[in-house]
């Protein structure tokens, strides 16, 4: 298993990252963040209109993979959002395209289940900073989400109406036929496949290794196809056929103490940059946990760099200490010099 686990070390710099963003001020962080957001975008509906309009394949940006791609313009549709909503970021109106941008490319991809996992984040996103969605700038919102709604609907209904039929196909087929030869059978028949691997080696699984042996073997034996994948299109089914039960407790840790310390953040604290963190962790999860349920939740480069930068930076945002540069030490005491004089002339001439 060891050359299968080599993708996961990406994990192990997390202190090291930690360590080395924690000298940025949160403020300039914050900022890069939405605005690096912001960048990605307009760029993923370049790309997606590109590969949807001339090439004419699903949008799957550079990453080879249309949940992959989906996934990660997700989070920054998401980010533009909670920048614009949190009030961390003033120019609110190219935010405002940039959401609108990446929510087409989100749609060009085809992905259903990114779909919802924009959604339920964008909801949890209006949830936190419900405080500030009051009055005139409720109904600036408001208005904002009639215009989206309108300017998605002449752009992606056939998409969306595509994916959707595509779906009903599917099930059709599925139920009335037991057709597993299509999108939905397939990773019907994926899941039965794990249950069943699971079932047999329960405690600490089969290994790494043996996943595309295991899918290969069952569909054939079981479906009398000649099928082959590297996971089981559920991250959580997946850890348990290759970790067991310890491995898939442990990969949900992760989530939910990240979610526990947004939580406690998000409920204690009125630090925009605070509030940010714990914002970036609460969406990281939803969107990885919801898109997980039928694809892939960590063992893809591109998905565990951005869930590493992600709670890195949202951790360090939300519950960190900024640790000053020995440049930045050692100016303090000048700059605290040179005010002491001036300082001190107010005082005499404000004495009676």
């Amino acid at each position: 298993d060891a050359p299968h686990l080599i993708p996961l070390v990406t994990f192990l710099f997390f202190p090291v990252s930690y360590s080395t963003w924690s000298i940025t001020q949160k403020t300039t962080l914050t900022r890069i963040i939405v605005l690096s957001s912001m960048a990605a975008c307009f760029a993923a509906l370049l790309m997606a209109v590109i590969q949807q309009y001339w090439i004419g394949v699903r949008a799957e940006g550079g990453a080879g993979n249309p949940i992959v791609f989906a996934t990660v313009v997700c989070l920054a549709v998401v980010m533009c959002v909670a920048g614009a909503l949190s009030g961390v970021e003033q120019a609110r109106t190219p935010l405002f395209y940039a959401a609108l941008a990446g929510t087409i490319a989100v749609i060009y991809s085809g992905s259903r289940i990114v779909w919802l996992a924009l959604l339920i984040a964008g909801i949890a996103v209006m949830l936190i900073n419900r405080h500030r969605l009051r009055g005139r700038n409720a109904v600036r919102l408001l208005l904002l989400l009639a215009a989206v709604g309108v300017v998605i609907a002449a752009s992606s209904f056939q998409a969306i109406s595509g994916r959707v039929d595509f779906l009903r196909s599917d099930w059709g087929a599925l139920g009335a036929g037991g057709n597993y030869d299509t999108s939905l059978g397939i990773r019907v028949a994926l899941w039965e496949i794990g249950l069943k691997a699971f079932h047999d080696m329960p405690l600490f699984g089969h290994g790494v290794g043996a996943t595309q042996h295991l899918i290969k073997q069952g569909f054939h034996e079981q479906f009398a196809m000649d099928t082959g994948f590297n996971h089981f299109h559920n991250g959580f089914l997946t850890a348990l056929v290759q970790a067991g039960i310890l491995g898939a407790v442990t990969l949900a840790a992760i989530f939910i103490v990240a979610a526990g310390n947004a939580a406690r953040v998000l409920r204690n604290s009125n630090d925009p940059s605070e509030r940010f963190g714990a914002t970036m962790i609460v969406v990281v999860v939803i969107t990885y946990l919801t898109a997980g349920m039928t694809g892939i939740l960590i063992g893809h480069d591109i998905l565990d760099s951005v869930l590493m930068v992600f709670m890195v930076s949202g951790t360090y945002l939300a519950s960190g200490r900024h640790v000053p540069l020995l440049e930045e030490q050692a100016l303090a005491p000048v700059m605290e010099e040179r005010a002491l004089p001036s300082v001190t002339r107010e005082l005499f001439r404000v004495r009676p």
